[in-house]
C-alpha cells in the first residue's frame, strides 16, 4: 500500500510589499481632503456674508442716512467722515437742525419675543412748535377732488421732520440685524405710544377740525389717536424699505396699517396684513373688540405708501388664526388658559380705541 504525501502549497504572505501600497493610499485620501479642505475654506472667504450694521451699511462705511457711520456694528454720528445732508449744520460729530431747541428725553417701550425692551430718545420742542404752523391746506386745480391719500402723505414727507425722524428709524435698526425683529421692533414701539387726541383744533373754511398731529408730534407729545399713529409706524416701515399701505374703514372711521404679506394672510385678498396701532395686538388679527363693543365689519380703503419689502410666514400669522379661534368658543377653562398665554406672549390689551 502506497500512502502519498499531502501536498503543502505555500502561503502568500507577502507583507513588504503590501505595506507600502497601504501606506501610500492612505497618504492619497489624506492628500485629497487637505485638498477639499482649501477649496472649501476658499469657497467659504469668497462667499462669506459681509458683516453689515442693522441698516445694511458696511463696516467701516457711512449709512446713507448722515452722518451715521458703520463701527463694529454700531451706528454712530461721525460727521467728521459722513458730513451732513442740506439744512443741517455739523456741530462736533453731529448735524443739528434749526428745530433743535428746548430738548426733552423720551423713553419708548417695546416688546419682542416675550421680552421688554426700551428705546431713548430726545425730542425737541422747536420742531414740535414748527409742524404746528406747518399748513395742513392742500391746493388742486378746478375738477381736481381732495382725497385722504393727498394728507396722508404730505404728512409722512414733511423735509424738516424727517431730519429728525430717520435717526428714530435708525435707532431702531442698531438693536437687531434681523429684518423681521426690526419690524417687530418698530411694530410694538408704535402700538405701546398711549393713546390720545390733541387738544388742539385748526380752521377750515368757516369750521373747526380737531388738530391732526404729525409723525413727529406723535413722538414729542408721546400720545396719538389711530390715524397719527399710523402715520408714524408707516414712515419707519417705509424708510426701513418695505411696501405699506394705510387701510382706512370708512364705516368705523377707523385707520390701521397695512404690510406686503402673502395673500392668504391678509385683509380680503389686498396683499397687505393687517396692523392695529393704537394697542399692543398681533400681526393680522382684525377681529378685535375696541371701546363700545365695535368691530371693523367694512372693507377698508387701500391708500398706498411705498413699494419695497414683503414680510414672510410670520409666527404670529397662526397664533392670530387661534386667538379668533379662542374667541369664537372652546372650553372655558382651556379657552381662558389659551388667551392668557397669547396675551403675556403678546402683552395684548383687552380694549382698543377705534378712533
Amino acid at each position: 500500500m502506497v500512502i502519498k504525501r499531502k501536498e503543502e502549497i505555500p502561503v502568500n504572505n507577502d507583507t513588504g510589499s503590501s505595506g507600502p501600497r497601504y501606506l501610500f493610499i492612505v497618504a492619497l485620501i489624506v492628500a485629497l481632503l487637505a485638498i477639499f479642505a482649501i477649496i472649501f475654506a476658499q469657497y467659504s472667504l469668497n462667499h462669506k456674508q459681509p458683516l453689515v450694521c442693522g441698516d445694511g451699511t458696511f463696516y467701516d462705511s457711512c449709512s446713507l442716512v448722515k452722518p451715521y457711520f458703520c463701527s463694529e456694528g454700531n451706528l454712530v454720528e461721525q460727521a467728521s467722515v459722513c458730513g451732513c445732508v442740506e439744512g443741517l449744520t455739523k456741530t462736533g460729530e453731529s448735524c443739528v437742525s434749526n428745530y433743535q431747541a428746548g430738548e426733552k428725553d423720551a423713553s419708548f417701550e417695546y416688546f419682542l419675543h416675550g421680552s421688554e425692551g426700551e428705546i431713548s430718545f430726545p425730542v425737541y420742542l422747536g420742531m414740535s412748535q414748527y409742524l404746528h404752523g406747518v399748513s395742513r391746506s392742500n391746493f388742486y386745480a378746478d375738477g381736481e377732488k381732495p382725497s385722504r391719500a393727498d394728507f396722508k402723505i404730505k404728512s409722512l414727507n414733511e423735509p424738516e421732520q424727517m431730519n429728525l425722524l430717520l435717526p428714530f428709524v435708525e435707532k431702531i435698526q442698531d438693536i437687531t440685524t434681523d429684518k423681521d425683529d426690526q419690524v417687530r421692533i418698530a411694530i410694538s414701539l408704535v402700538q405701546n405710544i398711549p393713546y390720545g387726541p390733541s387738544n388742539r383744533t385748526v380752521s377750515f373754511g368757516e369750521g373747526v377740525l380737531n388738530y391732526s398731529r404729525y409723525p413727529y408730534e406723535v413722538l414729542y407729545d408721546q400720545e396719538g389717536i389711530c390715524g397719527e399713529k399710523s402715520a408714524l409706524l408707516a414712515f419707519i416701515l417705509k424708510e426701513m424699505g418695505y411696501d405699506v399701505a394705510f387701510l382706512y374703514y370708512a364705516q368705523e372711521n377707523h385707520e390701521a396699517l397695512g404690510i406686503r404679506c402673502p395673500v392668504e394672510y391678509s385683509v380680503d385678498g389686498t396683499g397687505y396684513c393687517f396692523i392695529e396701532t393704537v394697542g399692543p395686538s398681533i400681526i393680522t388679527d382684525d377681529g378685535l373688540e375696541y371701546v363700545g363693543g365695535i368691530r371693523l365689519n367694512s372693507i377698508p380703503q387701500v391708500i398706498p405708501v411705498s413699494k419695497g419689502a414683503a414680510i414672510d410666514d410670520w409666527p404670529e400669522f397662526k397664533d392670530a388664526n387661534k386667538l379668533a379661534s379662542l374667541r369664537n368658543g372652546g372650553i372655558p377653562f382651556l379657552r381662558q388658559w389659551e388667551i392668557k398665554k397669547l396675551e403675556d406672549k403678546y402683552n395684548l390689551v383687552e380694549k382698543y380705541h377705534i378712533v
